[in-house]
């Protein structure tokens, strides 16, 4: 636990945007400083993260590093933060990708470096902030306002058709998110009524769910329900509210920002859990199949339509979204393997997409084209890039001995084991998985192996030190984490028991 008094929740919260302040107040001609203020704000916030998992008492499930003090009274908001053991992975994971996407900008800063590292900066800060909200709308202020520096910085900074990705990416998820937003309002007025306690803090809203003072007929749990499930699900995204994702991907700058891009996508599954799993156990059941039918065919869609494509960033956004549709597979098992094996692919995920765009932002220096046709045979000439990125791609894969493999089978055993869903279901995740084996080792195929027998490519310099320092800092984890499951399992299993404890609870299950 963290000591008495002292906040360290908050520090890590604002530390990033401080950061920001401090590059605004910054000559706008020092791209140098701006550089180095940006990554040691966001260094400092993975070093706090790793100190709050380091001191994380395992053998507690609940919520731990509590702060809390009345914001608004009257209407029963607070500043209320905390982690448990599904956020605090989730977190050391995003904290851990922040400064690598600010090393990732080292050599490749924009005419306005101030802007692009200040936006950075923030969508840090609400990154952050989404994971240790303790209050409903306190979440939904953090989720919200992390659409706001990711559509800047794609829109001025982005690819050719950057302002027609960034346009869509904030339309489609805002306008989703006003859905969730009517769905806690309902939650928080319909509690009010019924217990005579107007509060959007979550566990005492979890609390009077699991004792029943907080019981909701079914057809009005059914409409919020569908309301929060709609706010996510296109932030996830699930199959087939994923039409804004591919573009954003492509049009993205080449530099870390896709990193802190690819957290974003892994809000809709952890509020799925608080959410529609915590609030609603009865409906999440009643739903469970049809939102396995989305997911799987989300993963084997997405999977179909990576293996067509030329171009670098659009395979790999492709990936991104069978993985997630993974995810939700996993928590929608609704029992304790497939909430800890969808956790664990969230931090995956966000590891191995990281590295992968980060391969994919190294060629794209030194070509200027993120074709796939336009490369061939680097190995010979990058066996560093080439290696590092043949981890990645097995990571991404599930090869057992690396995360991807200590994330994607308790998924699979979760889903086969899962009432609602069942070994047809489970079927699906297995063809996800050898699909995303056929595009990501054709990428690989095609990139670095072959003949050298383009000219334009016979010259390109293998990884400089520092490159090799950024991405084997990504691929240190992927290694680890599948060697050793147990160091994220032993935070996230304790939680996703006790979130499955309450789905039983609910439906009657001993």
């Amino acid at each position: 636990m963290s000591q008495p008094g002292f906040p360290l929740l908050s520090l890590l919260l604002w530390l990033p945007a401080l950061g920001a302040l401090a590059i605004l107040l910054t000559p706008p001609n020092r791209p140098r400083l701006h550089f180095a203020i940006a990554l040691a704000a966001s260094a400092a916030s993975f070093v706090l993260v790793l100190a709050a998992f380091v001191l994380f008492d395992r053998g507690q499930p609940g919520y731990q590093f509590a702060e809390q003090f009345q914001w608004i009274p009257a209407w029963g908001i607070s500043y209320s933060l905390a982690v448990d053991g599904i956020s605090l992975p989730i977190l050391l994971m995003g904290t851990f990708v922040a400064p690598i996407a600010v090393l990732a900008t080292w050599n490749t800063l924009p005419a306005n470096s101030r802007t692009f590292q200040m936006l950075l900066l923030l969508l840090d800060s609400g990154m952050i902030g989404v994971l240790l909200a303790r209050d409903i709308f306190l979440f939904y202020i953090f989720f919200e306002f992390t659409l706001i520096p990711l559509a800047l910085l794609v829109g001025i900074f982005g690819g050719a058709r950057r302002v027609e990705a960034a346009t869509k990416f904030f339309v489609y998820t805002f306008s989703a998110s006003i859905f969730m937003l009517l769905g806690m309002i309902g939650v928080y007025i319909l509690h009010g009524q019924q217990t005579g306690s107007y509060t959007a803090d979550y566990p005492t809203l979890l609390a009077s769910v699991q004792s029943g003072a907080f019981k909701l007929d079914t057809p009005t749990a059914a409409i919020l329900f569908t309301l929060f499930f709609v706010g996510l699900a296109v932030k996830t995204p699930l199959w087939p509210f994923h039409t804004w994702l591919p573009p954003l991907h492509t049009e993205a700058p080449a530099s870390g920002a896709v990193d802190l891009a690819i957290m974003l996508l892994k809000f809709g599954p952890y509020g799925m859990i608080r959410f529609n799993l915590g609030l609603f156990p009865e409906i999440a059941a009643w739903f469970a199949p049809a939102v396995g039918v989305l997911a799987a065919i989300g993963i084997v869609y997405a999977a179909v339509v990576a293996c067509g494509q030329n171009d670098l960033k659009r395979i790999l956004a492709y990936s991104s979204v069978s993985h997630l549709n993974f995810v939700v597979l996993g928590i929608f098992a609704l029992n304790a393997v497939g909430i800890s094996g969808g956790v664990a692919q969230i931090v995956n995920s966000g590891l191995t997409g990281s590295a992968l765009f980060l391969v994919v932002a190294f060629l794209y220096r030194r070509r200027s084209t993120h074709q796939l046709r336009s490369f061939g045979g680097l190995w010979k000439i990058m066996p560093v890039l080439g290696g590092l990125a043949l981890v990645a791609v097995c990571g991404s894969i599930g090869l057992p001995g690396l995360s991807g493999f200590a994330s994607e089978y308790p998924i699979i055993q979760g889903t086969w084991l899962a009432r609602g869903l069942g070994w047809r279901f489970a079927v699906a995740t297995v063809i996800g998985v050898i699909l995303a084996a056929v595009y990501l080792l054709r990428l690989f195929r095609v990139t670095f192996m072959g003949e050298l027998d383009k000219p334009e490519n016979q010259n390109l310099p293998d990884l400089a030190p520092r490159e090799i320092a950024q991405l084997g800092l990504l691929i240190v984890p992927i290694v680890v984490f599948g060697l050793v499951p147990n160091l994220l399992y032993g935070n996230i299993a304790p939680a996703a028991e006790r979130v499955a404890a309450g789905l039983s609870q609910a439906l009657g299950v001993r």
